[in-house]
């Protein structure tokens, strides 16, 4: 199950206290002041990664701190500082401070944000040392670290996304674009969560689980997914060929979209007819020429997981 949404709490390390100590040798019993100062708390980063299942570990795991900086020693000995915590999260995380309201966002892998700064440590004696204070008894604590009450919602960063109404052959058609081999079976809904391939010239082409009428609200897997195509830079609109009625397919998926995001409208689109194999060609013919009444200006293109050629045609199109 693909995990999108968490809510977690990051803490950075507590710095450690500054010591009081004083100088003692044998022939030194009345040495000066000599405690060191405490070291600096871990601070805590997200990291991106190219693998949109790295939330998933947050399924179990609610919070994370890292560790404090240890106090001050005797000889003017700084506490050591602790290390920094780097948590991995996908690359298209949008996260959210709950309290701040500050939001901030991953989208390239490696890419670092520091989310909580580690605590600094606390001065010792010796630091407090003067002309007129030759035996301090003053240090400072460590201050506390940063917490965060988080929200992450990853967003799918993809080239293209596949979208249509359940069945539409989205799944098959990404296998034979891409290398993926994502779940196939001839039911609805067979596709619960998205799945991505990578085509040979470098595109992401991610399939979008099914929508129904009424997705923007909630209904089948609704609003879950359709956050996924806001990144997306070119939206291919699957029709089976074989539906009882394509254009009332394509206009119940962009009223879909448009009640999500009006934005989600203005991207480019190819309008593609899958499953060709099932239709004749003067069937096909009447399919296309249908849709090209309604949508003048868009492409329109049939294709067939068993025709070479029309795969081929359709990557042809991916220029994004």
């Amino acid at each position: 199950m693909l995990v999108d949404e968490v809510e977690i709490k990051v803490s950075a390390g507590d710095g450690g206290d500054g010591k009081v100590g004083f100088h003692h040798e044998k022939n030194n019993p009345k040495g000066g002041p000599d405690g060191g100062d405490g070291g600096n708390g871990g601070d805590v980063y997200f990291i991106g990664v190219s693998n949109i299942t790295a939330l998933k570990k947050f399924r179990f795991q609610k919070t994370f701190k890292a560790k404090n900086g240890q106090p001050g020693g005797s000889n003017k000995k700084t506490g050591a500082s602790a290390d920094d915590l780097e948590i991995k999260i996908p690359t298209g995380t949008v996260i959210k401070d709950l309290e701040s309201k500050e939001i901030w966002e991953i989208n390239e892998a490696g890419e670092k944000i520091l989310m909580a700064k580690g605590g600094k440590g606390g001065r010792g004696n010796w630091q407090f040392r003067s002309a007129t204070n030759q035996t301090p008894m003053e240090f400072e604590e460590g201050t506390a670290g940063k917490e965060r009450r988080l929200f992450l919602e990853l967003r799918l960063i993809a080239d293209i996304g596949l979208v249509g109404l359940p069945n539409a052959g989205k799944t098959s058609l990404l296998n034979e674009l891409t290398a993926a081999s994502a779940k196939i079976a001839a039911y609805p809904f067979t596709t619960l969560e998205p799945n991505l391939g990578g085509t040979e010239n470098g595109l992401i082409i991610a399939d979008l689980p099914g929508l129904i009428e009424g997705a923007h609200t909630g209904k089948g897997l609704g609003i879950k997914f359709l956050k996924h195509i806001k990144r997306t830079k070119m939206i291919v609109h699957c029709l089976a060929a074989d539906s009882a009625d394509v254009l009332t397919d394509y206009e119940t998926i962009r009223k879909e979209l448009g009640s999500y995001d009006p934005e989600l409208l203005n991207k480019k689109e190819i309008v593609l007819i899958t499953k060709t194999d099932l239709v004749t060609k003067k069937e096909l013919e009447d399919i296309i020429k249908k849709l090209k009444e309604r949508l003048k200006e868009s492409d329109i293109l049939g294709v067939s997981i068993y025709d070479y050629e029309s795969v081929e045609n359709l990557k042809r199109k991916f220029t994004v």
